[in-house]
């Protein structure tokens, strides 16, 4: 890598971190007067938490803020090269999983997967959002779709010609499943919680 081109890889991923360790559910969850999400439930900050609180419109806004963070990191890098909107994406992952924030403990980065997809690649993240219906609807399992739907988004775009974004996408796949892993040992126990389920 060049010098020429150092500099502004360093700062596309600073500004996908930053941009993607903004911790909306922590945010909403305190402005509604709920106090610290991270003492609820499972702890996590993502918007599956936020909808134990029973509010549904802070967990839909969380999900929709989570997404939009790694979209606008993408897009807006983007518009100096494909491959800063590449690293972008990997900042803004990164940002949402360790956020400086809260002490590098964020969330499990589903929903911000689907917005680096869908600055990346809006078909991708239609393919993704499509298959992890279809999963969940079919198994109950909503950690298991999004484990599933992640781990074939890096052949979906291999095959819609962007190999590059394809082998970002495998290193975002592999912090997704290792954030995930919890859920992956109760999901081979028969543990894991399906969707709807009570208790």
């Amino acid at each position: 890598m060049s010098d020429a081109t150092l500099l502004p890889t360093l700062v596309a991923l600073v500004f996908g971190y930053l941009l993607g360790s903004i911790p909306f559910g922590v945010i909403f969850t305190r402005m509604a007067g709920l106090g610290d999400i991270r003492k609820v439930g499972s702890g996590n900050i993502g918007a599956t938490n936020v909808l134990r609180t029973g509010r549904k419109g802070l967990a839909a806004a969380t999900l929709v803020c989570d997404a939009l963070k790694g979209t606008a990191a993408v897009v807006i890098a983007g518009r100096w090269g494909a491959d800063l909107a590449t690293v972008a994406a990997l900042g803004a992952s990164l940002g949402h999983l360790f956020p400086v924030w809260l002490s590098f403990k964020g969330g499990k980065g589903v929903a911000t997967f689907i917005g680096i997809l869908i600055g990346l690649k809006p078909l991708a993240a239609l393919i993704f959002a499509v298959i992890w219906l279809g999963l969940a609807f079919t198994t109950r399992y909503s950690s298991l779709s999004a484990l599933i739907a992640s781990a074939l988004s890096p052949v979906v775009l291999w095959f819609l010609g962007e190999p590059r974004m394809a082998g970002a996408a495998v290193i975002l796949v592999v912090l997704l499943w290792w954030k995930h892993s919890e859920n992956i040992k109760r999901l081979l126990a028969g543990t894991e919680g399906k969707i709807g389920q009570k208790g």
